[in-house]
């Protein structure tokens, strides 16, 4: 089925609901996850001048729950009880995969990826190269490009509705450090260094103050920076009072592009990693 007939059946049995007691209806939600699965299709994609949402894919991601049975998945001694079952034949598509890490079927993983016990949720697209570092979560349509770096415990918020609503984007290159949580949408351009613990909400404050005078960003992380969490003054009815947010020390310097010196990036600001 080509894309336009596949768009114009998510948008009707989106609208009407009763639509996915139809055959027909179900098989073009499926045909939409088995081409997420194998990267033939994204949630979002780089456009001329940023990234383009496809909603309609997100859709049917949103549709694909009511129409999925509850199985019981059995993984050698472990069992799973869920809708959706997990991605397999790695070997073939060059992922590395160390136990126990998980991956659902609906996510693209790229050939390349190494997976340390982590997850990756439907709908998520992870570029070749990037290591999914221990217990870190990759949510449900976030964008992670080629070459990066999540490390221990990092938190990429996931995304479903509402479906206007971007997904986290990390692009290329970049190295998101220790615990650190990006949501609800934040864009991370290329290159992009962030120090251990930082937090990304659309609503966290960014602050660039390695010049002369601060510049403040929200939602987005200018390429090529470096960012160390931070607080600032915030007064309440019942008194003035430190509150996160996020500052731009500096930028990347040329001889830290490799990766394998990404740590170096952090370390000429004497930044955690």
């Amino acid at each position: 089925m080509d894309l336009p007939a596949l768009k114009r059946m998510i948008e009707e049995a989106w609208t009407d609901r009763s639509l996915l007691q139809h055959e027909n209806y179900r098989k073009a939600i499926n045909e939409v996850i088995g081409q997420l699965d194998r990267g033939l299709l994204r949630v979002a994609e780089p456009s001329e001048g940023g990234w383009l949402v496809n909603e309609w894919v997100k859709k049917a991601v949103i549709l694909f729950f009511p129409i999925s049975q509850m199985e019981t998945i059995e993984v050698g001694p472990f069992e799973f009880h869920d809708k959706i079952p997990l991605k397999r034949n790695y070997s073939a598509q060059g992922v590395r995969v160390v136990p126990h890490a998980i991956a659902r079927y609906g996510s693209f993983i790229e050939k390349g990826v190494i997976m340390m016990p982590s997850y990756v949720n439907i709908g998520a697209w992870v570029g070749s190269g990037t290591m999914v570092d221990t217990w870190a979560t990759v949510g449900s349509c976030a964008q992670i490009g080629r070459n990066v770096h999540l490390s221990g415990g990092v938190g990429i918020g996931g995304v479903l509705e509402p479906v206007q609503a971007s997904p986290v984007i990390i692009e290329d290159e970049c190295f998101i450090g220790s615990r650190c949580i990006v949501v609800e949408g934040v864009y991370v351009e290329r290159e992009a260094v962030l120090g251990a613990n930082v937090v990304l909400t659309q609503s966290t404050r960014i602050i660039d103050v390695s010049g002369a005078e601060a510049v403040e960003y929200k939602g987005r992380i200018p390429a090529r920076s470096v960012v160390i969490p931070g607080t600032v003054s915030k007064k309440f009815a019942a008194g003035e009072y430190q509150v996160a947010c996020a500052l731009i020390i500096g930028k990347r310097k040329p001889s830290t592009d490799l990766k394998t010196s990404l740590n170096d990036a952090l370390r000429e600001f004497d930044v955690a990693v």
